[in-house]
């Protein structure tokens, strides 16, 4: 590492289970991190215990700069890792722009297509959109594991070439691999569609992705899912990626007949057997009385549809029953799929 690189100041918003496992692994690799927790509490523990980390990367326990709130970070940071819910994103961005030192850039760590809504409030300039694709588990405020591999995909989220691309690669290579992408928001519409389908539906009917995916009814809703979220995709001009190098929506969607719809469904199956006990993030925030981030990603889809008066029955089913469970109007049960009207 050059003492260029170790000059450069990174705070990381949000120390979580991805937050911060790469607060640690980027500390590690020599440079000056700041991490912004959300109690006194939490910080201290940082400070003076460290952030403990298991998993396939290896073991990690390691002491870092904290603050309590984003407020009281030195607006001295090159470099901010957003790694907040989409929930919290918002009002964290909105006390980040008092403390942003100009020429810094935001990577947005976010689940959903997030974006656009952290550009309007931190400018366009200032947000580098990032896909994560890799798992962690938070077992207590500094205790955390990543639980599968993966890496980063990040770009300029008005698909520019842009320098500061590189710099940005080369801090989350620390923590895994990182590709730079020349189609950022492919990418990250194709990881949207994936959650949408995981995520959200998993919300609905609180099963594990292996119960969901034995299920006719399920991988019929999967299937919905996508087709209706590629048709609104087209209508925004946006070319979808290949998600994780391996599922192809154009050509997972495109054949028709019995025999492509026995592949599709053997291929669903198989997932569902390969990541059997993956169990929905926002299953987990309503089994905790917190809101999920279901518009970030299944109402991303809806209220793209409404701009391009394009029909989405199943998205907006799935939406309109996790917000009705957020409200406590109806409750978690694998029933729930067999009233998904296809």
């Amino acid at each position: 590492m050059t003492q260029k690189d170790r000059a450069l100041k990174i705070g990381v918003v949000g120390a979580g289970a991805i937050g911060g496992i790469c607060a640690g692994w980027i500390k590690n690799a020599g440079y000056d991190v700041r991490v912004a927790v959300r109690t006194p509490e939490h910080a201290r523990q940082i400070m003076e215990d460290g952030i403990q980390i298991t998993g396939i990367k290896g073991d990690l326990t390691i002491k870092m700069d904290a603050v309590s709130r984003v407020e009281d970070m030195d607006g001295d940071r090159d470099m901010v890792l957003l790694c907040v819910k989409a929930t919290s994103m918002m009002e964290a961005a909105e006390k980040l722009k008092e403390r942003l030192k100009p020429g810094a850039v935001v990577v947005s760590l976010q689940n959903g297509f997030c974006e656009e809504a952290l550009a309007g409030v931190l400018g366009r300039e200032a947000v580098i959109g990032c896909v994560t694709g890799w798992g962690a588990t938070l077992h207590s405020p500094c205790r955390l594991e990543m639980t599968s591999p993966g890496d980063f995909i990040v770009g300029n989220i008005d698909n520019r070439p842009d320098p500061r691309l590189e710099e940005i690669r080369a801090v989350l290579d620390c923590v895994l691999p990182t590709r730079i992408s020349n189609n950022i928001a492919g990418d990250l519409y194709s990881k949207l569609i994936i959650n949408s389908c995981i995520t959200s539906v998993g919300a609905v009917c609180g099963l594990y992705l292996g119960q969901m995916l034995s299920r006719q009814k399920a991988r019929l809703i999967f299937l919905r899912i996508m087709e209706e979220a590629m048709a609104v995709a087209k209508a925004m001009g946006i070319e979808v990626e290949v998600f994780a190098g391996k599922l192809d929506y154009y050509r997972f969607l495109e054949k028709k007949g019995f025999f492509a719809d026995l592949k599709r469904h053997l291929f669903l199956r198989a997932l569902g057997f390969k990541y059997r006990r993956l169990k929905s993030s926002s299953l987990q925030s309503l089994e905790r009385g917190k809101k999920t981030e279901i518009d970030y990603l299944t109402g991303f889809i809806t209220s793209n549809a409404l701009r391009f008066n394009i029909s989405t029955p199943v998205n907006t089913q799935v939406l309109e029953m996790v917000k009705k469970i957020e409200q406590g109007k109806a409750g978690i049960a694998s029933e729930n799929l067999d009233k998904i009207i296809l």
